[in-house]
């Protein structure tokens, strides 16, 4: 590899793990900001996805260019096919993220009523899994990753059981509906980001090992 060659693929991996900790930093915002009805958090959150939209742009054009310029085979190609894929993910993550706060702002609306499902331990555990697999990604950690892959069932278990626990709190209280349909939101868009995160780590498996494991037993 040569000099410059190294120095575009440093850049590159700076460049990822930069957008990760952003887009890391951007969900546990819009969590908090459902659990303590905080509106300036809500809207910095909202504020704060351009810079994630402008962020997965300029990285995609980086990759392209490097693939253009210096044609990289072996580890640096699965790095950076890995890595386009990680890079929509992390701003689809934002997107989410995005989507959290926009209903938490929409929560402030309505009376506080505490939340229809396990919402502290279910967002716990997708922010769990997005740090565990931003930490395989820059450890390169393969028991890590497929470690993410495995929680995804819990995540997905916790929002199949909110569709029940809303559908129950509309029968006592008719006059939440409205209420109580932002906090099934919230829920769907978690449950999407711990699939997103479960992506990450499937291509980080794949950026070490070549191997593609979606739909294989270790995701299940």
């Amino acid at each position: 590899m040569t000099l410059h060659m190294q120095r575009e693929m440093e850049k590159l991996k700076k460049s990822i793990l930069g957008l990760g900790a952003l887009v890391e930093e951007t969900v546990q915002k819009a969590v908090l900001a459902v659990e303590n009805r905080d509106i300036a958090l809500a809207q910095a959150v909202i504020a704060g996805d351009d810079q994630i939209d402008d962020l997965e742009v300029d990285f995609e054009e980086d990759c392209l260019k490097v693939l253009a310029l210096h044609q990289p085979v072996a580890n640096d190609l699965r790095f950076i096919i890995a890595a386009l894929k990680i890079n929509n993910d992390l701003e689809r993550i934002g997107d989410l993220a995005t989507n959290v706060a926009e209903r938490a702002l929409a929560l402030t609306e309505f009376e506080a009523i505490p939340a229809p499902f396990a919402f502290s331990a279910m967002a716990d555990k997708v922010e769990e899994m997005l740090k565990k697999s931003l930490d395989a990604l820059v450890n390169n950690d393969l028991r890590l990753a497929a470690q993410v892959c495995r929680m995804d069932d819990e995540v997905d278990g916790h929002h199949k059981n909110t569709y029940s626990l809303v559908k129950e709190e509309i029968r006592k209280h008719p006059e939440r509906l409205d209420c109580l349909m932002h906090y099934l939101s919230i829920s769907r868009h978690l449950e999407r980001i711990a699939d997103l995160a479960t992506n990450l780590a499937e291509d980080v498996i794949y950026m070490i090992e070549g191997d593609i494991v979606r739909h294989t037993s270790l995701t299940r």
